[in-house]
């Protein structure tokens, strides 16, 4: 019997939550789509891989799951190539799988509970990603993600470290924590904990955990034990990736951020001051409405004024039923203009970043297929196949040279 073909669109939760729909369709002749609704572009990219899996696998189930099915799923349903449509909450539920209903989409609003639905192992991956909170409580001018997720709701502390301890045990070495709004964990839980008081848990709890990372981080919100981890825990990589969105105050108003420009720039100079190798990566978006030349260049100094040197660029997209899509829109050729040189800039400051690496030695994560990985800043490391070291293993790299925007070595 065919194996089922999963596809996971977007963001690392849906990484983390695609291992769980694995292991619940396992067996079946099915393909399912986890998709993402973060862009207009994103919602295009979910509909391509959905007809690319009907001409790749014409006798199979296409199911499609995710944000995208969350928000419209009356419209994933109504594609041809469409089999079912299953919600964000049913999908991590062994019924919905077993149900025989074309929509089976409740409203993620009323959902009040998660929980760390992983595999035991990560099949596909060399890190192991556990979801640890989802949804969100805050409400971006532009963002269609908490229509998709629902409200905030946080993992009791002791079924993640459960879950981290079960997944090094089968070997992982490196575990992502995951979620919608990373920083906002805890107020939900008894005694309110915060997201750094489940790191310390982690840590202390799973000593054989070697490397433990974080995904995207609300910068406001990283109060002085989750800073005093980021910078001197050797366990922590030193990696950061902040949603920082804009470094205009006025756009960041308007699209109802938290921070200001001033407190981006502060918490990388308390970052870099306290830990110099830590690596800053950013989302930002290009061409919000109203966005002047001016306000467009006070975001595209913030790549140099941040050191950010993993930047993640985004022309922006309006979406359906935001208040930033009634704003007036700054032409789609300008947004398209202006998302490619903030892409130039950052990608100037990663090279000159990643040539600083020349002549170090870099532990390294082997990822498939063995011949590549990444270090503990993130740089992506590759060396040549006939030095294959195994997958999941941590090698050490002797960086030689800088190829493609990625490091190059061989090892140590």
């Amino acid at each position: 019997m065919a194996e089922p073909d999963i596809i996971s669109l977007g963001c690392r939760l849906n990484i983390a939550e695609s291992e769980t729909i694995r292991a619940l369709v396992g067996g079946r002749d099915m393909v399912v789509v986890n998709s993402c609704a973060v862009t207009n572009g994103a919602v295009r990219e979910t509909r391509s891989a959905i007809r690319r899996a009907r001409r790749d696998r014409p006798g199979a189930q296409i199911v499609v799951t995710g944000c995208a099915a969350q928000i419209d799923p009356q419209g994933f349903a109504a594609m041809p190539e469409v089999d079912r449509v299953i919600g964000n909450a049913e999908k991590l539920l062994p019924a919905a799988w077993l149900a025989e209903d074309a929509i089976v989409v409740g409203d993620i609003m009323q959902v009040r509970e998660t929980a760390p639905h992983l595999a035991a192992a990560f099949t596909s991956h060399a890190r192991a990603f556990v979801e640890v909170q989802n949804g969100c409580d805050h409400r971006c001018t532009f963002c269609a993600i908490p229509f998709g997720r629902g409200n905030s709701r946080s993992v009791p502390a002791g079924a993640v470290i459960d879950r981290i301890r079960t997944l090094v045990e089968s070997g992982h070495r490196e575990v992502v924590l995951t979620g919608v709004d990373l920083t906002s964990y805890g107020p939900d839980l008894p005694g309110a904990p915060s997201l750094g008081m489940l790191v310390e848990r982690i840590l202390r709890h799973v000593p054989d955990l070697e490397r433990l990372r974080l995904s995207s981080l609300d910068s406001i919100e990283i109060d002085d034990r989750l800073f005093d981890l980021l910078t001197g825990e050797p366990r922590m990589m030193p990696h950061v990736h902040l949603s920082l969105q804009a470094g205009d105050d006025m756009i960041l108003k308007r699209m109802k951020r938290r921070h200001s420009r001033a407190e981006s720039v502060s918490v990388v100079e308390r970052l870099k001051a306290a830990r110099p190798d830590i690596a800053i990566g950013a989302d930002l978006i290009a061409g919000f409405p109203t966005e002047t030349e001016a306000m467009f260049r006070n975001t595209l100094a913030l790549i140099d004024d941040c050191d950010v040197v993993h930047a993640h660029i985004f022309p922006y997209s309006p979406r359906e039923g935001t208040p930033a899509a009634r704003m007036p829109q700054v032409e789609p050729e300008v947004r398209k203009r202006r998302a490619a040189l903030l892409r130039e800039t950052g990608a100037a400051r990663r090279t000159a970043w990643l040539q600083g690496f020349v002549g170090t030695v870099q532990p390294t994560l082997v990822e498939r297929p063995g011949d590549r990985g990444h270090c503990p800043a993130f740089a992506e490391v590759r060396w040549p196949l006939l030095a294959q070291r195994d997958i999941g293993a941590v090698a050490s790299i002797l960086i030689t040279g800088v190829t493609a925007n990625t490091l190059t070595g061989t090892p140590a």
